[in-house]
């Protein structure tokens, strides 16, 4: 049924149930996880534009890339106790659905699990999320909206 899942994942508590439900689906499957986190590329100019400019500034593209390496850690160590088997962290630059979109075609996944929304608050979450409809309308492959 299922080769490859991929997870989006970018620390909200969404992504984590998104983890925990294709757990359940690679236990009925055995199928690979690969988890993917996006972080959004910012241009030395962009971070020129800070109203706050520290003593010292980080590039923000180094400071996002290390966060979403924690994430995807987390992530790993989440499914490591969730019973899953398999998994492999992925971090990217980027717009997150296209990269979430391209990655699934490129890695040839049979199914993006996704939270309907990420670390945005409870206020909007009437709606769904506009990554997890993005991707939704543009994958290839099934996608299971958490």
């Amino acid at each position: 049924m299922f080769k490859r899942i991929l997870v989006a994942v970018d620390g909200s508590m969404t992504s984590f149930n998104a983890l925990t439900r294709a757990i359940e689906l690679q236990q009925l499957t055995g199928a690979e996880i690969y988890l993917l986190c996006v972080y959004k590329h910012h241009s030395l100019f962009e971070a020129s534009l800070s109203i706050g400019r520290p003593a010292q500034m980080d590039i923000p593209d180094k400071v996002l890339s290390e966060y979403a390496k924690e994430v995807v850690n987390h992530a790993k160590q989440l499914a490591a106790d969730r019973g899953g088997k398999d998994v492999r962290g992925f971090v990217k630059a980027g717009r997150p659905s296209k990269v979430i979109v391209d990655f699934a075609r490129d890695k040839s996944v049979d199914l993006i699990v996704i939270g309907t929304r990420g670390t945005h608050s409870d206020k909007d979450g009437l709606f769904l999320g506009s990554v997890s409809h993005r991707v939704a309308s543009n994958s290839e492959c099934p996608v299971l909206v958490v």
